[in-house]
């Protein structure tokens, strides 16, 4: 049946006008963007399938490629193309909201753009976020892109970009594919030589951020810098 015939009550955009959209499902919020679904299936529906393709995940869906949304049945280039512009608007709020305040005193603002930047990635990436005196955000920056297991990190290059733009501090972060969160060995070393290299140059390291999918882990509040 389509969301047209349905109860008024139910319709998820009504609903979300009346009761705001925190009050919808993933599912629901994603219906309203879609606006209608295929033969047989509503807009909640196909939103169903989408979420279902990403093992119920927003962050998946929103590292999603335009060819793996274009893979599922009632989502076309358009469609794909509205939604990745979407997610990007949503990474680009949290970040204005990183520039204005210290990042310190707004962690979860620094988490959550970078659980939306980073998570679900198939590949693993490593940023740099740089700060000035005031731990305001700089520049966010991607500085290597590796395989599905390693990335290949040099300090010179970091030391480098902080340099550039006069940073006073940096927050560093990179994703784990496989989806956990968990420091590893060499990822606790290379923080450890970056700290080092980077003190060098009076620029601290703020903290280190793993980004999984759903969660994330932080070396400051584990105390392992």
């Amino acid at each position: 049946m389509a969301i047209k015939d349905w109860n008024e009550d139910l319709r998820p955009r009504e609903r979300l006008i009346r009761q705001g959209p925190e009050a919808l499902s993933s599912a629901e919020l994603l219906a309203i963007f879609l606006r209608v679904g295929v033969r047989g299936k509503s807009a909640v529906e196909l939103a169903h399938d989408l979420l279902q393709h990403f093992d119920h995940s927003v962050l998946a869906l929103s590292g999603a490629s335009i060819g793996q949304l274009c893979s599922i049945r009632g989502m076309g280039e358009a469609k794909a193309a509205q939604l990745k512009a979407t997610m990007e608007l949503a990474r680009r709020a949290l970040k204005e909201q990183m520039r204005s305040r210290d990042a310190l005193s707004s962690p979860s603002a620094v988490r959550e753009w970078l659980m939306l930047r980073l998570g679900g990635l198939a590949h693993e990436v490593f940023m740099v976020l740089l700060l000035d005196a005031q731990n305001r955000l700089i520049a966010a920056e991607e500085l290597f892109r590796g395989t599905l297991t390693q990335t290949s990190v040099y300090p010179r290059e970091v030391v480098k970009r902080a340099l550039a733009y006069n940073a006073a501090a940096v927050i560093l972060a990179h994703n784990h594919p496989s989806g956990l969160a968990e420091p590893s060995r060499a990822d606790e070393f290379l923080t450890q030589t970056l700290k080092q290299a980077l003190a060098l140059v009076d620029v601290r390291v703020l903290d280190h951020l793993i980004v999984g999918t759903g969660c994330s882990c932080s070396f400051a509040e584990r105390g392992m810098l």
